[in-house]
């Protein structure tokens, strides 16, 4: 066994319940589920986070979580809402250190929240364009 539960997985070796699976990613039911049917989507091939990602994979990844959604609200399982979630570092809220998206299924009182101590702030405009800019400058490099 490799010391990456989420690569032992992906290969098909531990208990787990497949949800779907291609040459590419499997997807399987989270252990501890925000809700019922809670899946998790992860790439064969091992990755840290984004940066360590292929870029083909990682579109790859988000057209199979985006059939996942579309599958769960043909399901019985409660589901008025999705959300996709990927925490990308340890700051994030990254606790496995494979990549992965997390396909929630969601509704009107469930428990989990994303929340942001003091509430949302409407940033001003000329720092917003400060920051495209920026942003822009660094995937040109």
């Amino acid at each position: 066994m490799s010391d990456c539960l989420f690569c032992e997985l992906a290969a098909g070796r531990g208990e787990r319940s497949v949800a779907y699976e291609d040459e590419l990613a499997v997807a399987i039911m989270d252990l501890n589920p925000v809700n019922d049917g809670h899946v998790l989507v992860l790439p064969k091939a091992h990755a840290d986070g984004l940066a360590d990602l292929d870029e083909d994979v990682g579109a790859h990844l988000f057209r199979v979580a985006t059939r996942l959604a579309a599958a769960l609200r043909r399901t019985e399982i409660r589901c008025e809402g999705i959300n996709l979630f990927l925490a990308d570092g340890e700051a994030a809220g990254q606790d496995v250190f494979h990549a992965h998206l997390h396909v929630m299924p969601r509704y009107d009182g469930d428990p989990f929240r994303l929340s942001r101590e003091g509430g949302f702030q409407q940033a001003e405009r000329h720092t917003l364009d400060r920051t495209a800019e920026a942003i822009r400058e660094a995937l040109a490099a």
